[in-house]
């Protein structure tokens, strides 16, 4: 992780989207799918769910919040990304995302 440079997004971002599509394809409707990464770029983050929510044919984010309990300064919501400076973590993300159809 400590030997990223920034150009290794162009790579990263289109793979984990291919990823994220095949898991809401094999999900069933009604199933949720956890995407998670270890990073704080949003091209990794929240573009890559707003992406597949855009495409996807029938998606929906549930809160993901409740999952942490306890765990401060979630945000908005309803994707959770945990920062080193304030919550003592590596930099995380997680959305959960249903199928809707």
């Amino acid at each position: 992780r400590w030997r990223r440079r920034p150009q290794d997004l162009d790579g990263f971002a289109p793979l984990q989207r291919g990823l994220l599509r095949t898991a809401m394809e094999s999900v069933r409707v009604g199933g949720i799918v956890g995407y998670a990464t270890c990073s704080p770029h949003l091209a990794e983050t929240r573009a890559v769910v707003d992406d597949v929510l855009k495409h996807g044919g029938g998606a929906e984010l549930v809160d993901a919040r409740p999952l942490l309990p306890g765990v401060p300064a979630l945000g908005d919501g309803p994707d959770v990304q945990l920062w080193p400076h304030l919550h003592g973590t590596d930099a995380m993300y997680l959305a959960l995302i249903r199928r809707t159809a």
